[in-house]
């Protein structure tokens, strides 16, 4: 598996200082956060487009995905959720990157199946537009549909190969679910994995890998045992919870981390 980190965790950091953070602590590519407070968002023109690009290339680091903040299942207009979403696929294009990250968000007053199959139509309506530019659109299992089980009932009906499933390990166990069930649940879908640590069900301030309670060596476990051989990413949210360490001085023992569960499931 190759290993990445999110930007995320470095919040308003300069290209460069992403770039050498990844080349100097060892991790294949990075998760690109694309929010206008940050340096790479949907809004960059042509030639910064092709600068960041270069930059990650000139240093064998690889842009594993553009993490944006549409919500699929969100009520109101398809058309603005439509074109957020196209604007993340394009900018995941102009960079070379595999995979766009969206969020389910759906209204929890609505009745379950209305936004499930909003979100299916959403997806569905993307699916083409991401194969024409050669990305995946990936929905996270987070806040409405924070299990694989709730993520596939907007999947399944989708049934497109570009349409698929990012799985945080987080928001899976605090919704209950077994590693093994995610996986089974999700496998015909994943593009990449999310990996993270934190204190308790009560406190997500995020901690160095190994250090708090999800089960990581269980989700490793479970991936290596099916043969998968996709991404693994860390998502340290430093970006919503200021107290925690400095990600920078972390990255290198958090690698490290993740190297000896692959060793323990190979």
């Amino acid at each position: 598996m190759k290993l990445a980190f999110s930007t995320l965790g470095v919040p308003g950091l300069p290209v460069s200082d992403v770039v050498r953070l990844a080349v100097v602590h060892g991790y294949h590519g990075v998760e690109l956060r694309a929010h206008p407070e940050e340096p790479v968002h949907p809004g960059l023109d042509p030639a910064r487009r092709a600068e960041v690009a270069a930059a990650f290339k000139a240093a064998g680091v690889e842009i594993l995905a553009v993490a944006g903040y549409a919500r699929i299942a969100a009520p109101g207009d398809d058309e603005d959720v439509l074109r957020e979403v196209r604007d993340l696929l394009m900018l995941a294009r102009d960079l070379g990157a595999p995979y766009v990250r969206v969020f389910p968000g759906a209204d929890t007053d609505r009745p379950r199946e209305e936004s499930d199959a909003l979100a299916a139509r959403r997806l569905a309506a993307v699916a083409e537009d991401a194969a024409a530019l050669g990305v995946r659109v990936l929905l996270e299992t987070h806040d409405s549909h924070r299990t694989g089980a709730d993520a596939i009932r907007v999947l399944g009906p989708v049934g497109h190969r570009q349409a698929g499933a990012l799985w945080d390990v987080m928001h899976t166990w605090l919704g209950g679910e077994q590693p093994s069930d995610t996986y089974a649940a999700l496998a015909p879908h994943l593009g990449y994995v999310q990996v993270k640590d934190i204190a308790s069900a009560d406190d997500p301030t995020p901690l160095p890998l190994g250090a708090g309670v999800l089960p990581l060596a269980e989700c490793v476990e479970v991936l290596s045992r099916a043969g998968w051989d996709g991404w693994l990413c860390w998502e340290y949210e430093k970006r919503w919870h200021e107290q925690a360490a400095p990600l920078p001085e972390l990255l290198g023992p958090g690698r490290e981390h993740l190297e000896r569960l692959l060793g323990a499931s190979a």
